[in-house]
């Protein structure tokens, strides 16, 4: 997989030229996503939730595949990070999520409370 990303420049991204930070809330975009913090892969990382659609997208706080073995199976932290949402006292406010998108592999169809719950217990990869 490593490979892969080095043949596709994946390591050397073009810069970004314009950032917009948002605070919070709900994003004015499609879908009206509503936003939830959730530090620890970085420090203003956060969730993407759906509501009307029943889903939320996590990005690299669970991951279902570790890139650097390309083991998949149950949703665990990010390989080598620190922590990934690792603050056991930060709630997740979306309970009622059933599909999870994350950064890595499929998407888990068991509910943001179980993957964060299993993410935990597994720890980083």
């Amino acid at each position: 997989m490593v490979a892969a990303l080095l043949r596709a420049r994946a390591f050397w991204p073009t810069p970004v030229r314009e950032v917009t930070r948002y605070v919070g809330g709900v994003l004015p975009v499609p879908g009206s996503p509503h936003v939830v913090f959730t530090p620890g892969h970085t420090l203003g990382h956060c969730a993407l939730h759906f509501p009307d659609r029943d889903t939320v997208i996590v990005g690299d706080a669970v991951v279902m595949l570790d890139p650097y073995t390309a083991e998949t199976g149950w949703p665990e932290r990010p390989p080598r990070t620190r922590s990934a949402h690792s603050s056991r006292s930060t709630p997740w406010p979306t309970p009622g999520a059933t599909t999870v998108l994350t950064g890595h592999g499929e998407a888990w169809r068991g509910g943001v409370v179980e993957a964060v719950a299993r993410a935990r217990r597994a720890g980083a990869s």
